[in-house]
């Protein structure tokens, strides 16, 4: 019965997050949702710029805190091994409901694309961004990175194991093609506020440093591997004329 539990917590974790995400998308875009990213704050510029920024920041703690591999060792100990990715989905839920709800918007326009094919173009990279989230997440570890492979294991009783460092499809051209999309997601708009400005730099830059962190984890876990993979593969921005030749390799 509890392994039965476990597995409806994970997949009650991954709806969630599937419907976060949808209202997120609709967040930034500025449709559908009864307040958006664009809606204009109650309080004075400094206030509402003071409120933007320590949400961002209680984003980004609460993600590489509890993604680190010491926060996991100590969190472990509190809650069961195979509930501690959908408990991350969860927690993660729930900061991000609270940076949406206390977003304070700020509707000071920096640019306005009014040719309807420019505008047309970019709300089609913004569902492009979105869309390549899920895609880049399905090339590799989709189901890893949400919980429900760990809690589906150990429904079966079968011990989990980490799945193998390998580079398929877009990770074979960047490193961290999943933070280029949600970047794009952020940026690509036809109408910047200074309050969606506001939280695409924070976001971006939030990433870039999680980037660093998460790979001084990842060279740890896998040393030479990921070494290797490092010097042949950019970070982020694609090489003209390809990459130095090595050996194939898997990312987790």
């Amino acid at each position: 019965m509890a392994r039965t539990f476990t597995f409806l917590y994970a997949i009650l974790g991954y709806l969630g997050f599937l419907a976060i995400a949808a209202y997120f998308m609709a967040f930034l875009a500025g449709i559908l949702v009864p307040v958006t990213i664009d809606t204009p704050s109650s309080l004075p510029l400094a206030g509402a710029i003071a409120v933007d920024v320590a949400l961002i920041l209680l984003f980004a703690g609460q993600h590489s805190t509890m993604a680190r591999p010491g926060f996991k060792q100590m969190w472990t100990k509190i809650v069961p091994a195979p509930m501690e990715r959908a408990t991350y989905v969860f927690a993660s839920i729930v900061v991000l409901a609270i940076v949406m709800g206390c977003w304070q918007g700020i509707d000071m326009v920096i640019w306005d694309v009014q040719n309807p094919a420019m505008r047309t173009l970019l709300w089609g990279l913004y569902l492009i961004g979105f869309t390549m989230v899920p895609v880049v997440s399905l090339m590799i570890n989709h189901f890893d990175l949400f919980g429900l492979r760990q809690a589906w294991l150990h429904m079966k009783e079968r011990e989990y194991s980490p799945l193998p460092f390998r580079t398929p499809l877009l990770y074979s051209i960047v490193r961290h093609p999943l933070y280029l999309a949600w970047t794009a997601a952020f940026w690509f708009t036809p109408t910047m506020t200074a309050g969606h400005l506001l939280f695409a730099i924070g976001m971006t830059a939030y990433m870039g440093l999680a980037a660093i962190v998460e790979e001084r984890d990842l060279v740890e876990f896998h040393g030479d591997d990921y070494r290797e993979y490092q010097q042949t593969v950019p970070m982020f921005i694609p090489r003209l004329f390809g990459r130095k030749p090595g050996k194939e390799t898997l990312v987790a």
